[in-house]
């Protein structure tokens, strides 16, 4: 087997035992790194600290990774425009931070029979919101509520050159 030293150097290539009386030697552990190669290669190492940064650089990993979450902001039809305003600031920020934003109307009572204002309000915030979302589909009724979900990411415009 070929066997790397503690400082990354090359030993050479070694048998078991060789390799197993050099590692004690060092008062360190013989850890087999490449078992497919030809021939395998094993490292003189303390594997209780290669162990630690083994989990340490996974942990890197997933504090990297950034999960994307769903935020719910309710509107009515009938809502002010001073509200909605501060409802938006709500959803930019939600949106910039990479989440997306699921913008509900809630229509109750008689404002079921005008379903047309809630889609106004709702067509409003995605216009508003379209320099950095998109709206993944289309306004949907569900019940009493109308809802739409916009995720980051700004429409393409295609422009023709004239």
């Amino acid at each position: 087997m070929r066997v790397i030293d503690k400082d990354g150097g090359q030993v050479g290539v070694l048998t078991l035992a060789d390799a197993l009386v050099r590692a004690e030697q060092a008062g360190l552990d013989l850890v087999e790194i490449a078992p497919s190669a030809e021939p395998p290669v094993c490292k003189i190492i303390d594997f209780g600290k290669y162990r630690y940064q083994l989990t340490k650089k996974e942990k890197e990993q997933k504090k990297a990774q950034h999960q994307v979450k769903v935020k719910e902001i309710k509107i009515k039809p009938n809502t002010d425009e001073h509200d909605l305003a501060t409802k938006m600031k709500h959803a930019r920020e939600f949106i910039v931070k990479g989440n997306k934003v699921r913008l509900t109307c809630v229509f109750r009572g008689r404002e079921m029979l005008h379903p047309e204002f809630g889609m106004r309000s709702i067509q409003r915030f995605c216009d508003d919101l379209a320099d950095i979302a998109t709206p993944e589909s289309s306004a949907k009724m569900l019940g009493r509520n109308l809802s739409v979900v916009l995720a980051p990411g700004a429409k393409k415009k295609t422009e023709k050159l004239q």
